[in-house]
Order: structure tokens, then sequence, then C-alpha cells
């Protein structure tokens, strides 16, 4: 990645990082989600290359998973929003 991608994709990461906590991108009606005994206790960072694909990587620690959830893909585009 060259700086200015970087500098984007930390700019958009942190973005949808504040408006997921924020809680925009899921509606109050939501019922909530708790953690499982299995789940990530550090920072995550998620990085979505091709948003038709439904396709993100999460980056954690020195590790990538990969992961395909359209759903999951489209409400943190939706967080994140336009230009």
């Amino acid at each position: 990645m060259n700086d200015t991608s970087r500098r984007k994709f930390l700019a958009v990461a942190g973005a949808g990082a504040a408006a997921g906590a924020a809680g925009i991108a899921v509606p109050a009606t939501a019922a909530a989600v708790t953690r499982n005994a299995n789940a990530a206790a550090e920072p995550v960072v998620a990085y979505i290359e091709n948003p038709q694909s439904g396709v993100l990587s999460l980056m954690l620690g020195g590790r990538e998973v990969v992961v395909e959830d359209h759903d999951l893909v489209a409400r943190i585009l939706n967080a994140a929003g336009g230009r």
C-alpha cells in the first residue's frame, strides 16, 4: 500500500469504528449481540477490497481472517458513509 492509500484506509476504518461505536450501524430495535468466549480481545481492523464480493479481511495482531458476509459488508459500508 502506498502512503496515500494507507492514510485513506485508516481514516475510513476509523470513521467506521466511530460510527459503529455511536450505534449508527445498528438500529435501536435490534437485539443485543453478546460476544462469545472465542471473540477477539484485541483491536480489529476490517478491510473491504471489493464491496460487491461480500468478502472482508479482518486484521488483528499478526494474523488475517477472511470472511464472506454480504450483510456485514453492507453494514460496515453504510456506517462508513459516502463522500
